[in-house]
């Protein structure tokens, strides 16, 4: 179970590594980064607004504890003592929330100062990891663009690889039709193989149809001397002549067959 368990980690970790890719990483980090900054400023947001109403609560506080001042003076001046003490204790009572009260916004005054530091530093900090993501980014785009290139050149990337495969094939293909194109002539010369059309003929063949062309040239062209000549030739004369060029023919040809 173990090494199951090693195989599938090794497996999954392959299949991530191929299938991460940085620029989606890093803009993903980046992302995660602007929601850090959004909720600190909203804590900036929320700390102000605390110390905002604390102030107006202070602000109230101390103008009742103005106004009960001002009640025990004129019950005092008008000679009523006891209301005069009431109206003191009420205003004591209302000073005592009034200093907790700015003890809390003293408190809420720092705490937003110290968010909004921490805001501006993580900002700048948000600000230069875009442009050393930017910068990267660009860069891996060039090296992938790069390597694609030299592997196209090289010959060795996928798409470039089944290219030269048809090619190597086509290649193939091409010098077989050529070899079996040459195999059939040199069978169809030699007599091995019948041409069904009549048009191939061997060698002996197409030396007896010379020889036979050669003798009917002969002829004709006694004919034709005859006929020039005012008067048709005797047929021992033509005789003759055939004779002869069936002898010229026939002194040849041995050569001829003695090399094929």
């Amino acid at each position: 179970m173990k090494r199951m368990g090693m195989i599938f980690r090794a497996k999954a970790n392959k299949a991530l590594d191929r299938a991460e890719d940085p620029r989606e990483t890093l803009d993903y980090s980046y992302q995660k980064q602007l929601e850090l900054l959004q909720k600190v400023r909203r804590g900036v947001a929320d700390v102000a607004t605390s110390r905002k109403r604390l102030e107006l609560q202070l602000n109230q506080l101390q103008g009742q504890t103005s106004k009960l001042e001002d009640q025990g003076r004129k019950a005092l001046a008008l000679g009523r003592e006891d209301l005069a003490r009431e109206a003191l204790s009420r205003r004591a009572a209302l000073q005592q929330q009034v200093t907790d009260l700015e003890t809390q916004h003293s408190t809420l005054q720092g705490e937003e100062e110290k968010l909004t530091l921490a805001a501006q530093r993580l900002q700048a900090k948000v600000d230069a990891f875009r442009t050393r993501k930017e910068t990267i980014k660009a860069t891996y785009t060039a090296a992938q663009a790069q390597t694609r290139i030299g592997e196209a050149f090289s010959g060795i990337s996928e798409e470039m690889g089944d290219v030269g495969l048809a090619i190597q094939r086509a290649e193939d293909k091409t010098q077989q039709l050529q070899a079996r194109a040459g195999a059939i002539d040199e069978l169809l010369a030699s007599g091995a193989l019948d041409d069904p059309t009549g048009t191939a003929k061997d060698d002996i063949a197409a030396e007896l149809d010379r020889i036979s062309g050669g003798t009917d040239v002969e002829l004709e062209l006694q004919r034709m001397k005859a006929e020039l000549a005012g008067g048709s030739a005797p047929q021992q004369a033509i005789e003759g002549g055939s004779q002869d060029a069936a002898q010229q023919q026939s002194s040849q040809s041995p050569h001829k067959f003695d090399k094929q």
